[in-house]
């Protein structure tokens, strides 16, 4: 149902494809509502995901994403309606003891972070817009305005699509070669391949993580269609992952 990382001490998952109850293209764990699937298998899919992650349902923090780098914080108790976006943002931080945090993605980067302690966590979601304003390093600095260390914090960066399977334009590859080095794009075949975790954890190093605090998870959700969803590879027409972390309580 969720892959893990073995640095983070808290729990919290990058859901994959299995485990669910939706049907067709958004087979069958499917986490967002927007795109046409029937709401009651959505929640079911939530309902299944938070059992599986220990954590309560009513519990669990979101925004609506819009590409942007608004970190919200969340010190507040959760919305009377379980599962309604707390705001605008695409990156999420909390003390709150207990709160999950969730992200969805569907190709683009779920980012978690953690403190030692697991009292702080960050949910992070980073597509190319996003990984080139730095949404990572802002939600490493929220989680240091709490009290957070930056050289104490851990991250997981989840799957999204690889280099392997993200083909941009010379435009955007020379744009983050300039912002990231050139290891951050490659020419194949006369095409540009963009790494967005490579960006993310230049980002994320430069904001004070170590980088053997750091951990990329390999996958990539262009190539595996039987564990992801992928809206470049199913041309839009696909459901969502959710990544989540929980401060300890």
């Amino acid at each position: 149902m969720f892959l893990t990382s073995k640095l983070l001490p808290v729990p919290h998952g990058f859901s994959v494809r299995e485990g669910g109850v939706s049907e067709g293209a958004f087979r069958s764990l499917n986490l967002a509502f927007a795109g046409g699937d029937d709401a009651e298998r959505v929640r079911e899919n939530h309902r299944r995901l938070a059992e599986a992650g220990g954590f309560g349902l009513p519990e669990l923090h979101t925004v609506s994403q819009v590409h942007g780098d608004v970190v919200l914080k969340v010190d507040a108790a959760p919305a009377s309606e379980a599962l309604r976006p707390r705001g605008e943002a695409d990156a999420l931080v909390t003390s709150r003891p207990g709160a999950a945090l969730g992200v969805r993605t569907a190709d683009c980067v779920p980012i978690l972070i953690a403190d030692e302690r697991g009292q702080r966590v960050a949910a992070v979601h980073s597509g190319w817009r996003g990984t080139d304003l730095r949404i990572s390093a802002r939600a490493v600095e929220a989680l240091v305005r709490d009290g957070a260390r930056a050289g104490g914090l851990v991250a997981a960066i989840g799957p999204a699509i690889q280099r392997c399977c993200y083909e941009v334009s010379d435009e955007l590859a020379l744009r983050f070669r300039k912002a990231f080095g050139p290891g951050v794009a490659v020419l194949k075949g006369g095409r540009w391949h963009l790494d967005l975790g490579y960006a993310v954890r230049h980002t994320l190093a430069e904001a004070g993580i170590p980088l053997e605090q750091i951990e990329v998870l390999p996958q990539c959700t262009a190539c595996d269609a039987q564990r992801f969803f992928s809206h470049r590879r199913d041309k839009g027409v696909t459901g969502r992952h959710l990544s989540f972390i929980v401060s300890r309580a």
